[in-house]
Parts: C-alpha cells; structure tokens; sequence
C-alpha cells in the first residue's frame, strides 16, 4: 500500500476521532456519552499545550505528558503531527485538493511555492511564548526593583547596551548566540520601561487563540455541530459568529493557498518545525550525481508545506506528505536518514530584529491589555467562572480555550466569553444564566473533569455539595444572586411572584419571603353598590388585571386584620370566600382591594450562586434577580461581607 494512502486513512482516522470526542462530550451513561472515552487525547497530544501551560504555571497537568511524545517522534521522523494527524490540517487539505481540481497546473504549482511569509508563524510563536514565560522575569523585577537597587533608568539603559552588544557581536558568535543576547536585551528594555509595575508583567496563557487543536474543538463543538443538530447541541449566542466565522475564514483561505494557516499562522507547527530540524530521517533528493532532476516541477504541484522538495529542502517546513516521491517522474525524492543530496535548510529563516520585535510584542501587548485596570481592583461582578474554576489570574494561565467545559455542559449554561473577561478571556468559559435550558445544576460536576489542563479543577460531587467531609467548609459557591427590587414584580409592581423562590434548589431554601397586603393602584376606593350572599357588588373600573388568582382580598370598613380572599370575579362584582359581615361590608361601604405579595430575600449564607432563579425569573430581557461572582468559593478577595460571618472562602 503506498504511503500516501496510509496517510490519508491516518487522517481520516483522527479527523472522525475529533468528531467523535466532541459527539460524545455529552453527560450520560450510555455507550454513545461521556464514559470513559478520552474526549481531550488529541489536546493532550498538542506539545504547545503543554509547553504554554508549564511557562505560565510551573508545572505539567499529567495528561499533557503525552505533547512530549509528540515532541520526541518529530525529533526521529519530523513535522509527522501535522501531515497525519491534526484534524485542522486534514479539513485544510480537504479544501485546498477540492480547489486544485479547478486549477491548472502552473497555478497549481505557484500556490504550493515557498514564500516569505511562512516565517510569520515562528513569530507569532515567539510572541505567545513570551507571554507565557514573562512571569519568569519576576525575579530579575525583584533585583531591579525591590530593594531599590537599580532605577528604572538604570535597566532601560542596560538593555539598550546589551541590544547594541549583540548587534555588534562577532562574527564567530552564532546566530543562536546572536538571537539569545539581543532577546535578552530587548527583554531588560520592556522590564524597565514597565517598571515599577510588576502586576503587569504576570504571565498569560493565549496560544489557545491560534493553537489549531483548541482551535478545531471548539470551532466543531460550539458552531458545526450545533447547526448540524440544533435541538443537541450546545446554542452559542454569545460569540457565534466570531467562533464560527474564524473558523470558515480558515478554510476560506486554504482555498486561496493550500494550508494556508498551516504554513503562515500555526503557532503549533512552528513549534514543531523547530524541532524537526534535529530529526534523523528527512526528506529529500537522493540522486547521488545531482543531475538527475529535469526541472519538471511536478514536486511542487501538490507539495502541502511549500518546502521545494527539488531544490535546498525548507525541512521545517515539510509536513510529510508523501506526495512529492509519488510525482516524481525520476523518483528521486525519497525518506532517509540523511540530509538530501542538493542541500538543505534546516530551520526558519528568521533575522535578529525580527526575533526581537516579536518577543518584545509579546511582552508588550499583554501588560497594554492591563493597563485599564494595573491593580485588578476593577474586576466584574458578573463575569462568573464555572465551579471548580482556580483563581482568575490562575484559570486564565491555564485555560486554552478549547470549549470542552462547554460542550459538556448539560444546560448549557457556560458560554464562550468575548469581552466580558478583557482581551485575554477571549472563549474563556463563562456562565450566562439565561442563554442555558436551566442555571448550573448542583449536582453537576462534568465541567471539571473534561478541562485537559485544570483550569477547571475536577470536584468530587461531596464537595460541590459541601457533603461529608467538606460540611465545614460547606458547598462551593460561584456567586452570589441580588434581587433588583426596581424589577422584581412584587416589589416594583404590586404583581405575586415568587418563581425564584420556588426553583431555588438549595435546602433549606436561600431565598425567602416576607408576606405582606398591600393596595392595588386604582382600587383603592371602591363603593359597595350590593350585597347578595358573598357577591359584592362593586363600581369596578375597567381592569385587565384578574383578582381572582388567589393572592387578592378585599379589605372592608373592618381592616385589613377581616380581608375576604376574592375567589371569583365577573364585570361589576366578585366572589369573596367568607362571611361579608366580618368585613363589615355592606351597601355604600367604602372598600379597597389589597395583594398578597411575597417578597423575596436572598440569603447570602446559604446562596451558591448556581443561577437557577436568574433564568427561571419571568421578567424577559434582564432578570430582576441576577447571579453576580461575589463570595465566590475561588477568590478570597471577593467575599461579599468583611466579618459578617458567611462561610470562609478558600483562595
């Protein structure tokens, strides 16, 4: 069997095996849901993952551990990930051959020429690992800053030596050395222009934006199998478009150039392509004489990594794809432990101002994104995280972005955030209480146990329900729910409710009520014109309000200590349940017609902020009782009451 059909089924396999894992990221027991099946292997299986998560946290989640077998196979073989396995590069393909079809051959062959451009990925890798590891300069901040030591001038002026240093260096310096020294200094320049502002500098974990694997699971979780079944799946409001039109867009331009993303913006090829470039068998031409090539160029008609297999080998950039050895007429091309015979380039073709502008982008731009708020007093109450959620600096270290909590969310209730969490929360999840079929379930714990790096620690369900052992420290709580009285309809309107109270699943109930009659505008001074029995006759204005509910009395010349529940009503008179003398009601006697209300209060003790009475509330449009993030089990900072009394929080 050739081995480009090997690959194409290798592909087949783990494009059906991505479907597949985010068919079954679905709550249940059944063969066909989540039980057991290893819904995040392919995450796990990304080295970027891994890599981002170790430099902003210090540590590897142990389902990660499988990046590093990646890593160590394209170290022997090459960029094997992206040829045949990543399911975002097989679509690609899939689009770009679809493409071919309509072309001829000489533009065929101009799409799948190297360009320039294809060192913008390296880059771009530079710049979001810089981010990721720019909590590693916490220390060097400390020595310039923390006793005084050295001013911010001082720095600025050191790393601008160093950049001149480097750009001077001899020539016997080589360009890894070169590369080293002008980062080093371009990174002292941004500490001590940043100075003395070291919330700034924390790390921040955003390869999860252009990294393909996060990218793919999210874009089929959240968009293409929700449109495919729509009654399934999760509904993305917040966000759809953008998810779902990065998505075409990808695809769209692998129509205009073959794996467009994968040769220009894939933060995780470049990874790997760096590594390839060490490997032990390569790709490439095997004539021993060098004469053999006729220039035909039908290598490059279907070349998927734009290498020019003919000619010095861009070996970073292969993807190996087999389709070169197939064209050649000569069969010339050929897989073997040795460098081709024409020569090669092993590694991108990056210069030093380039590298510099990159990481120093990436230390720049994050802290830019903090500026608005440098000491994170000004945080929003009504982003709320999922339970089990770390800290906020700690979840946004380690949240990809790739939508599992979401898709497995059985109300689905978490949401991708936009904006609501800064630039850097961009499809992070987030809980909107009135997007979902009901609030967080509290007996649910799936979020966690999906989430491939911890973000979102998994929970045992005693301790989401503050059961057994975790009595003391009592449930876990992601928020606190308010009551609008300027909405809530027994309070504001005079109207019975009390549907918040009623859905509220903790026992004993946080919300509660108070009982109290009060008049109804406009029935206020009601004149008795008969009295049958227990029908009242009275002077009704026209109303659309009907009394009969249960919840309205009539309150005679007796007080409101006799009201008479109205059981019925008609144009000019109603039903009362009870003797009418007790009220004193009588003909010409003067009457109102109060409402019992119950209005409700939320007890911030026992409130867990799980959202169910947000979207059970009948006020359309903004709830009149909605679930903010304060007391949150996650974040000390954000208890609700100093020395009230509530639970202790954990940080």
């Amino acid at each position: 069997m050739r081995l480009v059909t090997v690959r194409r089924i290798c592909q087949a396999f783990f494009l059906l095996l991505l479907i597949w894992s985010c068919l079954v990221t679905t709550v249940g027991d059944r063969w066909f849901e989540l039980r057991g099946w290893p819904v995040s292997w392919l995450l796990e299986l990304d080295p970027l993952v891994g890599l981002a998560t170790v430099l902003t946290t210090g540590s590897l989640y142990k389902g990660l551990l499988w990046g590093t077998v990646t890593l160590a196979a394209t170290a022997l073989v090459g960029r094997f990930f992206c040829g045949w396995l990543c399911p975002l590069g097989t679509l690609q393909q899939m689009v770009g051959a679809w493409t071919d079809q309509r072309r001829r051959r000489r533009a065929q062959a101009a799409g799948r020429q190297a360009h320039p451009g294809q060192r913008i990925k390296y880059l771009l890798l530079i710049g979001l690992l810089t981010m990721a590891a720019i909590e590693l300069a916490r220390p060097l901040v400390g020595f310039l800053s923390g006793g005084g030591w050295i001013p911010p001038s001082a720095s600025i002026l050191a790393g601008l030596a160093v950049i001149r240093w480097g750009r001077r260096g001899k020539r016997a310096w080589t360009v890894s050395a070169e590369w080293t020294m002008t980062v080093a200094g371009g990174i002292g320049l941004v500490l001590g222009v940043l100075l003395p502002g070291q919330r700034l500098l924390a790390a921040g974990l955003q390869t999860g934006l252009l990294d393909p694997i996060p990218l793919v699971y999210r874009s089929i979780s959240l968009v293409v199998l929700p449109l495919l079944a729509p009654g399934a799946g999760t509904i993305v409001v917040a966000g759809g478009l953008l998810t779902g039109g990065v998505f075409v867009l990808v695809l769209a331009l692998s129509a205009w150039r073959p794996r467009f993303y994968c040769r220009y913006v894939c933060p995780l090829g470049a990874l790997l392509g760096i590594v390839a470039r060490w490997s032990l068998w390569r790709m490439g031409r095997r004539d021993t004489d060098g004469d053999a090539c006729t220039g035909c160029g039908r290598c490059d008609h279907h070349c998927e990594g734009a290498c020019a297999p003919a000619e010095q080998i861009r070996w970073a950039e292969c993807v190996l794809c087999y389709n070169c050895p197939d064209d050649c007429p000569e069969r010339i091309l050929g897989y073997a432990a040795r460098p081709s015979t024409t020569g090669e380039i092993a590694g991108p073709d990056l210069n030093r101002r380039a590298v510099l502008a990159a990481g120093a982008s990436g230390a720049i731009l994050l802290p830019l994104a903090r500026l608005g708020d440098p000491l994170g007093v000004g945080w929003r109450p009504d982003l709320v995280r999922p339970p089990g959620a770390l800290t906020e600096s700690e979840f946004l270290n380690r949240c990809i972005k790739c939508g599992q909590c979401m898709r497995i969310c059985p109300t689905h209730v978490i949401q991708p955030a936009m904006l609501e969490a800064g630039v850097e929360g961009l499809w992070t999840p987030r809980l909107d209480f009135r997007l979902g079929t009901s609030g967080c379930q509290h007996n649910c714990i799936a979020c966690g146990h999906v989430c491939p790096t911890a973000a979102i620690r998994p929970l045992a369900l005693d301790e989401r329900m503050g059961r057994g052992r975790f009595t003391d420290t009592g449930p876990v709580r992601i928020g606190t729910a308010f009551m609008d009285r300027g909405r809530c309809l027994p309070w504001a309107m005079g109207i019975p409710c009390i549907v918040c109270q009623e859905n509220c699943p903790v026992s004993p109930k946080a919300i509660t009520t108070r009982t109290v009659l009060e008049p109804v505008a406009g029935l206020e001074r009601l004149i008795v014109t008969r009295v049958k029995l227990r029908s009242i006759h009275l002077n009704l204005p026209p109303t659309r309000r009907p009394l009969a509910g249960g919840d309205y009395f009539l309150v005679g010349p007796a007080g409101p200590q006799n009201a008479l529940r109205i059981a019925g009503q008609q144009a000019d008179r109603v039903e009362v349940a009870g003797d009418p003398a007790m009220a004193a009601l009588r003909q010409e006697a003067s009457v109102a017609v109060h409402v019992r209300l119950q209005q409700p209060f939320v007890d911030p003790h026992r409130c867990i902020g799980c959202g169910v009475c947000q979207h059970e509330c009948p006020v359309r449009g903004r709830a009149a009782i909605r679930v903010t993030s304060e007391n949150e089990t996650r974040s000390r900072a954000h208890t609700l009451l100093a020395g009230a009394g509530l639970p202790k929080t954990k940080e």
